[in-house]
């Protein structure tokens, strides 16, 4: 009778154990982005796993797990399909350099600015090596064909400031860049950081010379979250506040930039030069 009792115990206990295992184990954070925005985000190819993806974005999506006490889960997708999927409530949030639209407002809870150096700062164009300076302005631009990503703020730009060119929509950035080289539109906008990765990785792609007028509020970056995400967007901004003051928004971007291949080069002050 005592062996029956002894074996029943240790089960118990290794019930237990396992209870507290399980208890134990952190909770996942799952953050849609669209991996292909260098310097914000994209592949390492170097590495593997849900290490390969890098950038600022990235940085700050594993700084808000860490302050919520989460294991993040990053979910790569096309840059349309992150924000269908946060709108769906497949994953939590969206951290995927999106600027601030009144659409977004609408329909998600969008966090606080953050700011990423100078990436959304400027809004261009980038063309072939052999272009390069070529249309620097609306006139020189018009009836050409550009390309933009769908549902991105270089899609309205375009819409708005170059309503005498053919927008060609495209999902991805990779392949838009393919695209750009077989001819499919003689331009594409970008974000201006974006734009640096992109020539500073590929001989052939030069800047156009043309830069949108941006207003301020699409300078910053914003966090898509789902409509009943109150509580979470609420913490959200705390920890991007925290960011903020710890100086880590600079850090990441420097890191990014670097990874990225960009070279940045300072003045005697410090000042970095463009």
């Amino acid at each position: 009778m005592k062996k029956v009792f002894a074996i029943a115990l240790t089960a118990l206990l290794l019930v237990g154990m396992l209870a507290g295992c399980s208890s134990a184990k952190k909770e996942v954070l799952t953050v849609a982005l669209s991996p292909d925005f260098a310097p914000m985000e994209f592949v390492d190819a170097t590495k593997t796993g849900q290490d390969k993806y890098v950038g600022f974005d990235v940085s700050l999506a594993k700084y808000i797990a860490e302050e919520l006490g989460m294991e993040l889960e990053i979910k790569p997708m096309s840059f349309d399909a992150c924000q269908t999927a946060v709108g769906l409530g497949n994953v939590d949030m969206s951290i995927s350099g999106f600027s601030w639209t009144e659409d977004r407002a609408e329909n998600y809870n969008l966090s606080d600015y953050y700011h990423a150096g100078d990436n959304e700062d400027e809004q261009t164009l980038i063309t072939l090596a052999e272009n390069a300076g070529k249309y620097e302005t609306v006139e020189s631009l018009a009836g050409l064909k550009v390309g933009a990503q769908t549902a991105s703020l270089q899609e309205s730009l375009c819409k708005e400031q170059l309503p005498d060119c053919e927008l060609v929509v495209v999902a991805d950035l990779t392949t838009a860049l393919m695209q750009l080289r077989n001819g499919d539109f003689d331009v594409l906008a970008v974000a201006k950081g974006n734009g640096d990765a992109i020539i500073a990785n590929n001989s052939d792609i030069a800047p156009s010379g043309f830069f949108f007028e941006v207003d301020e509020k699409y300078t910053g970056n914003v966090v898509l979250l789902n409509k009943e995400s109150d509580e979470l967007t609420a913490k959200v901004n705390e920890i991007l506040a925290k960011a903020e003051a710890a100086g880590l928004y600079i850090t990441w971007y420097d890191e990014a930039k670097a990874t990225a291949g960009i070279e940045v080069s300072y003045d005697d002050a410090g000042n970095e030069l463009s």
